[in-house]
């Protein structure tokens, strides 16, 4: 089992960056796959970004492509979401997750065992 603190949350203006932290204890980071999912009110859990282990696979919604980037330290027992050029529609609660799966990069909710608790992003136009 492995327990996730997510960090990095905030209000930032359209247009600004933000970097969130998911920091790991428990079992070995390393046996995990890690992803990131965002839930908006009103609106279902998706899938934002996804890393396998060796941080060599990686997955990206195609609203985020080219403005995030995932990457993870397993010396840090970290996963990192960078979010650059931020947009109103990327308001949600940002979430982390594990996958036993470890050689993979799912962007499937279902494969994930362990989640944080979650940190509020919030764009303003």
């Amino acid at each position: 089992q492995v327990q996730l603190v997510e960090s990095g949350g905030g209000l930032v203006q359209a247009g600004g960056s933000l970097r969130l932290s998911c920091a790991a204890s428990g079992r070995t980071f390393s046996s995990y796959a890690m992803g990131w999912f965002r839930q908006a009110p009103g609106k279902e859990r998706e899938f934002v970004a996804a890393i396998n282990w060796l941080g060599g696979t990686l997955e990206y919604a195609d609203s985020v492509k080219g403005r995030f980037t995932i990457s993870r330290d397993n010396a840090k027992n970290t996963v990192y979401l960078q979010m650059n050029s931020l947009k109103p529609e990327d308001t949600a609660v940002y979430y982390c997750a594990a996958d036993p799966r470890r050689w993979t990069a799912s962007p499937f909710i279902e494969e994930y065992d362990f989640w944080g608790q979650g940190t509020q992003v919030s764009v303003s136009s």
